[in-house]
């Protein structure tokens, strides 16, 4: 059977350097995509590239 799901999101307030705000807006908008998901993606891809002494 169909079931919708709906995907769970929070927020939370992060403090970064102004100069990599900055790197990540202009990549943001080069690419067509919100801030917000460019970070998201840049977690995850760190959180699932991390060496192996770092897990």
């Amino acid at each position: 059977m169909f079931e919708i799901k709906k995907p769970t999101a929070s927020n939370k307030t992060i403090r970064m350097p102004d100069t990599l705000i900055e790197k990540l807006e202009k990549l943001a908008a080069q690419n067509d995509i919100s801030f917000n998901q460019l970070v998201v993606q840049c977690c995850e891809y760190a959180l699932e590239n991390l060496s192996d002494k770092n897990k």
